[in-house]
């Protein structure tokens, strides 16, 4: 499963016992003083201030309209949308993700804004290079969202660790790996382990059959995605998703370059340095680990960035992926869009909604709040400057945007069924009951749907 925003989902699932729901009294999302409804669902918690922000400085400009935010977290929030949709009562608007649209554009449960957008003011060339083409459909020209955010990965670390390890925060920025030695990155994590006797990955004597702290953690297997387990590596080392993105119809997961890739990182478990599958999937997550002196450091996205700010008892800084084989470092570049359910009852309002969170007016508001780097790229100027003076290095995250070493997540609407295969076979041979040489026959799996 896709790994975007799902720690704050963790905690989204405890804050939303209940959901709005419209209807009631509010046929056809009108309420009875003639007031416009507008239903809008999300499900990261930590950004529901910002956005409860933006709808309310939206409804001071359209008084006609009221925004009713509902949340739920990640896992329950496409289940549930998937059953409102069906039910013919789904959100007005809603937050979608790369890899959840492309069914939802083909099967035309939501609007494409092409015509809205040839009669509005927004300029597309506005947004981080190459974000709003993620929203494109099949043909390239309909369009079926507006960008409201990006996020990459980065390397967050135990500032103290580090130190005691003998390493600067300046040495991580120079960090290579390689799938035959691991480099100077296996070193640096090598020298993060500790076992249970004090000793360290990089020293004789260490025992990986009992750590006490181990150099990288992560949260599960990755599946097809692997955006914050294996993809830094993946994609430094030449290897990409698909032939072709958005909508490739021939993946890659039987590649050599994935199968090195997946092989070396897979041998960090046994040389102890990170945990076996069955640790790192026990329900403790990489925050709470990183928090804990557990884990000494973790790949995770800015997303979670002020999150991890704020552990209490560690240091917590961030640092860019590693430079790979292919002579770079490299990082999925990911976005959300807000999408209109084809469905609704107030189209015009809801476009009204969705051009106002595609707006600098609240992309500036949610740059304040140190949770997201916004689409439009003056905005996202502004989130850097709140990162730093949260203490948070966002070069780290930038640095790929700067350079040019992003890859845009594969969008496809054949995406859930390519997981159902990759998550289960990549889960075999990260727990060492498969052959790396069995992601062959799972990614064959996976190009045999595209010719159904």
């Amino acid at each position: 499963m896709d790994r975007r925003h799902r720690t704050a989902a963790a905690s989204a699932l405890v804050a939303a016992t209940t959901l709005v729901v419209s209807g009631c009294g509010a046929p056809d999302g009108v309420a009875a003083d003639g007031t416009t409804i507008i239903r809008y669902a999300m499900w990261d918690s930590n950004q529901m201030p910002g956005y409860q922000q933006c709808a309310d400085d939206f409804e001071r400009l359209h008084p006609g309209i009221e925004i009713r935010i509902e949340q739920n977290g990640w896992d329950d929030y496409w289940t549930q949308l998937t059953a409102t949709m069906v039910a013919e009562s789904a959100p007005d608007v809603f937050v979608d993700h790369t890899s959840q649209f492309g069914k939802f554009a083909v099967l035309g449960q939501i609007l494409d804004l092409s015509p809205y957008l040839a009669e509005s003011d927004v300029d597309l060339a506005q947004y981080q290079d190459g974000l709003a083409d993620l929203w494109r459909g099949p043909d390239g020209e309909t369009l079926y969202g507006l960008p409201k955010d990006w996020d990459t990965e980065a390397l967050f670390y135990d500032a103290d660790l580090l130190a005691d390890a003998g390493y600067t925060p300046d040495d991580l920025w120079s960090l290579e790996w390689n799938p035959d030695d691991g480099g100077t990155f296996e070193e640096f994590v090598a020298a993060m382990t500790v076992d249970e006797n004090g000793v360290r990955g990089d020293e004789e004597g260490f025992d990986p059959h009992n750590v006490e702290r181990y150099g990288l953690g992560y949260n599960d297997a990755g599946g097809g995605y692997g955006q914050v387990q294996w993809s830094a590596f993946a994609l430094s080392n030449g290897w990409s998703y698909t032939d072709e993105n958005p909508w490739g119809t021939s993946f890659g997961y039987g590649d050599d370059a994935l199968l090195e890739t997946i092989g070396w990182w897979r041998s960090l478990i046994e040389k102890g340095y990170m945990p076996p599958l069955a640790q790192a999937t026990s329900g403790v997550g990489t925050q709470e680990s990183l928090g804990s002196g557990a884990y000494a450091t973790v790949i995770e996205g800015a997303w979670n960035a002020r999150a991890f700010s704020e552990l209490e008892g560690a240091d917590v800084q961030a640092a860019p992926t590693p430079i790979g084989p292919a002579g770079r470092r490299a990082s999925v570049f990911n976005g959300l869009s807000d999408a209109i359910w084809s469905g609704t009852p107030n189209p015009d309002e809801a476009w009204l909604w969705v051009e106002y969170l595609a707006s600098t007016d609240c992309q500036d508001v949610m740059a304040g709040t140190g949770r997201i780097f916004p689409a439009i790229s003056t905005s996202s100027d502004l989130a850097v400057e709140t990162f730093a003076d949260l203490g948070i290095d966002a070069d780290a995250f930038a640095v790929h945007v700067a350079d040019g070493t992003t890859v845009p997540t594969p969008v496809t609407d054949k995406w859930a069924q390519a997981q159902a295969i990759m998550t289960p076979a990549m889960d075999a041979v990260i727990a060492f009951d498969a052959d790396v040489d069995s992601l062959v026959d799972a990614g064959e799996r996976v190009n045999r749907l595209f010719d159904e």
